[in-house]
């Protein structure tokens, strides 16, 4: 019954906005332009870096090319496809680089979520839930979605030893620290980070085993357990920790770090075009 009730909201928000523009609001997809933009600019300036080497940029990776990268490992992987159209479109894109043999590897794929805008709320005076009478948005679950992205670009890149997913965090339900908020009225209100209505960041650490966040995890951990070696992809988690915005320099900054932890891990099939480049 409640995800009836759930799923009734949702739909009458819809309405009400013309679809996906009420769901996802005008900060959230102003954050999600801003990785788009930043990713181009780092292509750019990889190309500067890298001139020997090709690179490319894409929008989306089809789940048919993703059923194909498997099937490449195992016979039994990539077998299920029910529409030939199904893709994944990451907010900041794909970044990639061609190899000796003509064979694209990602060297980086961003995403971006914006969720909670308590600050901006508070700042202003502005009361919110169903009466208008509370401090606080309980947070919701819109940026569970990210999991989705994250593994299919994972089964992606399963034959690579590196993972250059990066996940941009903004808006009040990513706080590491408390923070005090002035009211209008000049009293003082204190956003506590661990408080189980405001923070989210519990519900994305699972795209990282629990590691450190605002952390380089590009570079794939491989540990033994149990007489095996498990292979470990994790997604790079960044915040701001006071729900402030990112700014362009730093974001371009982290990508390419990630970037060029790619690149090095890459290093043995593109070595003829780097030792050129060193040679040049």
């Amino acid at each position: 019954m409640k995800g009836k009730q759930q799923s009734d909201r949702l739909a009458v928000q819809q309405k009400a906005s013309y679809g996906v523009i009420g769901i996802f609001d005008e900060e959230a997809q102003k954050h999600d332009r801003k990785v788009s933009k930043n990713s181009k600019i780092v292509i750019c300036k990889l190309q500067e870096e890298f001139p020997m080497l090709v690179f490319r940029y894409r929008k989306n990776i089809l789940k048919k090319e993703i059923n194909e990268a498997l099937h490449k490992i195992d016979d039994s992987l990539g077998q299920t496809l029910f529409l030939q159209s199904a893709n994944i479109i990451p907010d900041g894109g794909i970044i990639e680089v061609k190899d000796d043999n003509g064979e694209w590897h990602v060297v980086l794929v961003s995403e971006a979520k914006f969720q909670g805008k308590d600050i901006d709320n508070i700042k202003a005076g502005i009361k919110v839930g169903k009466n208008n009478n509370q401090d606080l948005m309980a947070a919701g679950n819109a940026i569970e979605r990210a999991h989705k992205n994250i593994c299919e670009i994972a089964n992606y890149m399963l034959s690579e030893p590196y993972f250059p997913y990066i996940l941009f965090l903004e808006g009040s339900n990513f706080l590491t620290h408390d923070i005090t908020i002035q009211r209008p009225d000049g009293s003082d209100y204190i956003l506590h980070y661990d408080s189980g209505t405001l923070n989210r960041l519990d519900r994305l650490t699972a795209a990282n085993y629990g590691m450190e966040i605002n952390t380089n995890l590009c570079k794939n951990k491989f540990i033994f357990c149990n007489n095996r070696t498990i292979m470990l992809q994790a997604a790079s988690i960044y915040t701001q920790g006071d729900g402030s915005h990112w700014k362009n320099c730093d974001m371009i900054d982290i990508m390419l770090d990630i970037a060029r932890t790619s690149l090095n891990m890459l290093g043995n099939v593109l070595f003829k075009q780097l030792t050129s480049k060193q040679q040049k």
